[in-house]
């Protein structure tokens, strides 16, 4: 962790994605918290990348609304990387919230309220926001009331841009189909994310699951609500702000609030003597000494316990992370399906293509047990604990130095069953069925005489699982 970043002093990491690191700094000369945002070494000569990077920079300084991230500053590190000091979120994001409980009518229509003024401000100077979704919406302290801001605007894109190519982009489950046809965008766009957004926090649901990009250019008409407690004009106006077609929308983020607020009726508005949100101490407070990075112990090779093999996506080291889960640039698209993407590592040894929503984070290399210097690995899923979590999907691939295939690859107790190996002459593969996150894939192989592949995959489907697998490469081994 470095100690300072430009003229600020960095107490500990706040988030991770795919492109940069955010850490909680501390602006000594105006005695405040703040967030930077560095873009990763490993982009710094990518020039989309970097354009990508200081654009956000640009669009949020454009834009002066307490619903908005603030830009404070911008600087370049001594190595040539980007970085962005930022307002500091000390209440942590929507997404944690949802975690730990769901919201009252008058707290979500609080949340579309601030959130829509949020928009309003991006649209009307020229921007588009292209990605709001729970992960992407922040809650800071101002006067003792929690404020919440849009941020990440990773997949923003100024408006005299849209009627130009547009990249196939976004979070499933909130984008707008044209954007996931790769159209060319509209505040529209914006608006639908934010209805998807509303049903979610009056339903408890999302009001689709998709799995790609492709499914959500199709979405077809919306589900009901199906939260009797709501009075039923509520459903009307938030199925108008998902209609598919975007002539059928409501006409801007503003009057979609409006309407909301007038059939949710007098009950569901905060009576503004208290705090609408109540201020949670144990979210992402500032803390007074700084946090180490992930650890770096080493991965447990092939054949320890299963348990202990769920730390991976901690001990990988030389962590390349976004805030809040930016995806938009960065990665290589698949020719075939814009819903997929490629990662290679840094040192271009290994390469993987997997399904879009699963490159949340990107790690990159790890130090195997008993081996005193890194080699080539990648992790890469739709969330840091990805491994852990129940619902998570990702992908390891990693190189170890053996002359040998395992007696035994690693066992998975939780799931309900394995199949028969799939052996070969330099392979082994196991397919465990019935895991709490659907299947989990584990492979190893012979590469050469004292180099072995080691690839773990954990996905919903076992559709998936295999074209994962056929798309691990093992790059100078031939």
């Amino acid at each position: 962790m470095p100690s300072r970043l430009g003229r600020y002093a960095v107490r500990r990491r706040i988030g991770s994605g795919a492109f940069a690191t955010v850490w909680l700094a501390y602006d000594e000369q105006l005695d405040s918290p703040v967030a930077i945002k560095v873009l990763a070494e490993n982009w710094t000569e990518d020039q989309p990348v970097r354009q990508r990077f200081l654009e956000e920079g640009r669009f949020l300084r454009k834009v002066e609304s307490p619903y908005v991230v603030s830009v404070y500053d911008a600087g370049e590190l001594d190595d040539g990387r980007p970085y962005l000091v930022m307002s500091y979120a000390d209440q942590g994001t929507l997404a944690d919230r949802l975690e730990v409980e769901g919201l009252t009518q008058a707290q979500a229509l609080e949340v579309v309220r601030q959130v829509g003024a949020g928009l309003q401000a991006l649209h009307e100077r020229g921007v588009l926001h292209r990605d709001v979704k729970p992960a992407n919406v922040l809650f800071r302290t101002v006067d003792d009331r929690v404020r919440a801001m849009v941020a990440d605007l990773g997949l923003g894109k100024a408006l005299d841009m849209s009627s130009r190519l547009t990249m196939i982009a976004g979070t499933p489950s909130f984008v707008a189909p044209e954007q996931a046809q790769g159209e060319p965008l509209d505040p529209r766009a914006d608006l639908y994310s934010l209805a998807a957004l509303s049903f979610l926090l009056l339903s408890g649901r999302a009001p689709y699951s998709h799995a790609s990009l492709a499914a959500a250019a199709e979405p077809g008409p919306p589900p009901p609500l199906a939260a009797p407690a709501l009075p039923d004009e509520v459903e009307a106006v938030v199925h108008r702000g998902l209609a598919p077609e975007r002539g059928d929308r409501w006409p801007d983020v503003a009057t979609y609030v409006d309407a909301l607020a007038a059939a949710l009726g007098p009950a569901a508005v905060t009576d503004g003597t208290g705090p609408w949100l109540p201020l949670d101490p144990h979210l992402t407070q500032p803390g007074a000494r700084p946090t180490a990075l992930p650890s770096q112990d080493p991965l447990p090779p092939p054949g320890r316990p299963a348990r202990s093999r769920k730390r991976i996506a901690a001990a990988v080291v030389g962590l390349l992370v976004l805030a809040v889960a930016g995806l938009a640039v960065g990665y290589v698209w698949s020719d075939d399906d814009p819903s997929e993407l490629t990662v290679d590592d840094e040192t271009g040894t290994l390469s993987v293509t997997v399904p879009f929503d699963w490159g949340r984070t990107v790690a990159d290399g790890w130090r195997p047990p008993d081996q005193k210097r890194d080699v080539p690995a990648l992790a890469v899923g739709t969330s840091e604990d990805w491994q852990s979590d129940d619902d998570g999907e990702g992908v390891f691939v990693g190189l170890l130095s053996e002359t040998d295939l395992p007696d035994q690859l690693p066992q998975h107790p939780e799931c309900a069953s394995a199949d028969e190996p799939i052996t070969s002459t330099d392979s082994e593969t196991v397919f465990y069925r019935d895991c709490p996150d659907g299947v989990v894939v584990e492979r190893v192989v012979q590469l050469t005489t004292n180099r072995m592949l080691w690839v773990q995959v954990r996905s919903d489907d076992t559709a998936t699982a295999n074209r994962v697998l056929d798309d691990v490469v093992a790059h100078g081994f031939s």
